[in-house]
């Protein structure tokens, strides 16, 4: 997930024409806190990158108003908890989320069994990836396909 962050910073700062941090596990405390207030702040930088582990605790973005999840991560529940940290109490817009999703890829099939399966998104949603032992082998078979362009 920090791979795509490290190709994706670049990009944003180049197209935006300034400096996008880029917070992932690597950032110390020090650098992480201060790169949240710079973003927080009126005259911060348009968008920030977080990778979801190093996002998913202990942040308020109320300054964020869009968020986009890429490299999609296995648990909903983790990718709901990286959004909450934009809607928050002093939220003062609405927030907007986009998923990314590659067709024919693994993420494809992951989204379509979350679709598609309530009882197993139901499962989903807990902590841990505990969920994935409990699939049929025709929901695991279908899980690791890849489908292309028919």
């Amino acid at each position: 997930y920090k791979a795509f962050g490290d190709i994706l910073q670049p990009y944003l700062s180049g197209q935006l024409g300034h400096e996008i941090p880029f917070l992932h596990g690597g950032v110390t405390k020090n650098k992480r806190d201060q790169m949240v207030e710079d973003f927080q702040a009126d005259d911060g930088p348009q968008a920030m990158i977080l990778s979801l582990k190093a996002g998913g605790t202990g942040l308020n973005l109320t300054a964020a108003s869009i968020v986009v999840h890429m490299d999609r991560w296995w648990n909903p529940a983790v990718e709901n908890q990286a959004t909450d940290r934009a809607f928050r109490i002093g939220q003062r817009r609405n927030v907007q989320v986009y998923k990314m999703i590659t067709a024919g890829t693994l993420e494809e099939s992951i989204q379509d069994i979350l679709d598609g399966k309530t009882q197993l998104a139901g499962a989903v949603v807990g902590e841990g990836e505990g969920w994935l032992t409990e699939l049929e082998p025709d929901q695991l078979a279908e899980l690791m396909s890849y489908r292309g362009k028919e």
